[in-house]
């Protein structure tokens, strides 16, 4: 299952995964294009390991890092809770 987390002012969406049974978290970043319909990445915590990057400059995904980083305790703790909604009781 993949729970929402964010939306960034490009509109590129971030989601994440349950923690899996190896302790990974999946984060998937989506964003809409007008040529190519999606750009789209995929990184797994805690390691920061990504695969499947599509459409996303080295500039974008650098970028997209710092927002990981600077989120990724949350994004771990919610892994655990069933995504935000389930964490923040709403």
């Amino acid at each position: 299952m993949m729970y929402p987390f964010m939306t960034l002012d490009d509109h590129a969406e971030i989601v994440h995964s349950e923690m899996l049974e190896n302790g990974k978290v999946k984060v998937y970043i989506e964003k809409p294009d007008e040529k190519d319909c999606f750009h789209y990445a995929t990184c797994y915590l805690p390691q920061y390991e990504w695969e499947n990057i599509y459409g996303f400059s080295e500039d974008e995904i650098n970028k997209y890092l710092d927002v990981i980083k600077s989120t990724a305790h949350l994004i771990l703790e919610f892994s655990q809770k069933g995504g935000l909604e389930n964490a923040s009781g709403f």
